[in-house]
């Protein structure tokens, strides 16, 4: 019985850091929307570099639990700047820890108010943080034939008018690479093989409109392209298969030992312009990753497996980063919960914010 309850005590260690990070949530929306009032008689780059403080501020917390808390190895290869720059980050996709390691890139170039992310449509509906996404920056975009190029291209201009600093995040696969659902992948190398394109394994076929759009309407606004390749270790089975990547919820459980991230920087002027030609050198980039991939899975040489070939750095996020984020925005929302008429304001937070919110993004994309 105590075994049984230690066990599943130890199997819920997400559990604080769900709710730490879910909890804030309304303390975080309250403090930047009454910022957001205050600067709306202000220049936007005011409030642009304000937002980018307190979105610093809320991300630091998160990557506490992730790193810190969770206490796994970030291994690094290849050269990640250290200066900030603006940059179209590029990278493979196969779980929703895959947003959560460009904050670990961009807070270690001091640049992680400046992630901004190109988002799946469907994201816009999350409460609080679909409205705030948006707000901060992100572009929400849709599938296929529906995609608008358009309303990409003025969401982006506008960012730029107001100078705000980017660090734009696409996966351009556009959905995750997931080894239990084959069908995916299956229909993704098919289509692969029927365009002419080289038939990738561990990877789905990169798709190019966001990508194009993104770096055609930026291109004198960025300095660089980060090509980022990403693989969780432990993620194959007894059998030397390819198992799904961790979710949130077992990565905050520690069921990922390491997370190796390769890093190439890419410059602008070594992208072809032309979408046709663009989409080539897009996949060629997704050709590279998947070599990397093979190499790190599937490698003949137990010792070159489970890693990517190359000079690597164990790169560990100090607390200072993390915990002052922690300390602040937890006493905030404590603070807040302490009172009687601090837990109204926070219920109606969560209530009236998620309904403005879905009112914001069904008009204003």
């Amino acid at each position: 019985m105590l075994l049984s309850l230690v066990l599943h005590t130890y199997s819920m260690r997400y559990v604080l850091p769900a709710a730490v990070m879910m909890g804030t949530a309304p303390t975080y929306v309250l403090a930047w929307g009454a910022w957001r009032l205050l600067s709306a008689v202000l220049p936007s780059r005011f409030y642009r570099e304000v937002d980018d403080r307190l979105y610093t501020i809320y991300q630091s917390m998160v990557l506490f639990f992730f790193e810190n808390y969770t206490g796994v190895q970030v291994i690094i290869y290849g050269d990640l700047p250290k200066n900030k720059e603006n940059v179209i980050y590029l990278s493979n996709h196969q779980c929703t820890v895959d947003w959560i390691i460009a904050d670990m890139l961009a807070i270690r170039q001091n640049a992680l108010g400046h992630v901004r992310y190109v988002l799946k449509d469907g994201l816009k509906w999350l409460p609080l943080y679909g409205w705030y996404f948006s707000q901060h920056g992100g572009v929400y975009v849709k599938r296929s034939a529906k995609f608008n190029e358009k309303e990409m291209r003025e969401k982006l201009r506008t960012q730029m008018k107001a100078e705000t600093p980017m660090y734009l995040v696409i996966f351009p696969e556009g959905t995750r690479y997931n080894p239990e659902i084959p069908k995916v992948i299956a229909d993704s190398q098919s289509f692969a093989e029927k365009e002419g394109l080289a038939v990738l394994k561990h990877v789905l076929t990169p798709r190019v409109k966001a990508t194009h759009v993104a770096i055609d309407t930026m291109k004198d606004y960025l300095d660089a392209v980060y090509d980022v390749t990403v693989a969780y270790e432990g993620t194959v089975d007894h059998k030397g298969q390819r198992k799904l990547a961790p979710s949130m919820t077992e990565f905050l459980c520690k069921e990922c030992p390491r997370v190796h991230i390769f890093i190439d920087r890419i410059e602008l002027k070594d992208i072809p312009e032309e979408q046709m030609y663009m989409r080539r050198w897009l996949h060629e980039r997704f050709e590279v990753k998947d070599k990397l991939l093979i190499e790190f899975y599937d490698a003949k040489d137990s010792k070159r497996r489970n890693k990517f070939p190359g000079k690597s750095v164990h790169s560990k996020l100090s607390l200072k980063k993390t915990l002052p984020s922690l300390l602040f925005l937890g006493g905030l929302t404590a603070s807040m919960l302490l009172t009687e008429s601090g837990r109204k304001l926070y219920v109606k937070t969560w209530i009236y914010g998620t309904l403005i919110g879905c009112l914001w993004v069904s008009i204003k994309p």
